[in-house]
């Protein structure tokens, strides 16, 4: 009998240990949130356009609208327009302005390359949406896939977007995660 209870409680003490063991390799909605939004900041998910820059010719018909587009910008301090030049052309309606297009340093955090003609610039950031729910799927009790609701958030310069024929704001992303003994749950590949 002695040794019945001794196996009894040295059992449960195996038991209880092992499942002390995995609690801290448990994922939670919480932990797996955390861990995809210290990714996001450093591997931020965006879209680019390119902006054509320097000295460039608009004619008052055919490029109006990206004319528009650049004086928009103008107006919230993005870039500077300088006219160089205009000349109205001899028997016609249509004018051409030739104007020098820099941008400011108010525009350095979003641009990403940047040559004499042409600048690669940030135009649509996707941030985690708090609103929906991450979903999770374990493999096993060191692995797991969460997949993700991202939602656009378009800056001043995404009025050079060309429409994709998205109909939604978000798009959804899919992140493995794994457990490591040392440094906890980690980020491993998408």
């Amino acid at each position: 009998m002695k040794n019945l209870n001794l196996l009894t409680l040295s059992a449960l003490f195996i038991l209880f240990i092992a499942g002390c063991k995995g609690a801290a390799e448990n994922l939670d909605e919480s932990t797996a949130t955390d861990v995809i939004e210290t990714y996001l900041k450093a591997n931020p998910v965006y879209e680019e356009v390119k902006m054509e820059l320097g000295e460039i010719r608009f004619k008052s018909k055919n490029d109006k609208l990206a004319l528009e587009k650049y004086k928009t910008l103008q107006e919230k301090g993005w870039v500077s327009l300088d006219l160089q030049d205009q000349k109205k052309k001899f028997l016609s309606k249509d004018s051409v302005f030739t104007y020098k297009i820099v941008l400011t340093d108010k525009s350095k955090p979003y641009i990403l390359k940047q040559n004499v003609s042409q600048a690669t610039l940030r135009a649509l950031d996707y941030v985690m949406d708090a609103e929906k729910p991450i979903t999770m799927i374990k493999g096993d009790s060191k692995v797991a896939r969460v997949t993700v609701s991202l939602k656009k958030e378009p800056n001043d310069f995404a009025i050079w977007l060309k429409n994709k024929g998205t109909a939604s704001n978000y798009i959804t992303k899919s992140y493995k995660l794994k457990y490591k003994k040392d440094s906890g749950w980690i980020l491993v590949g998408e």
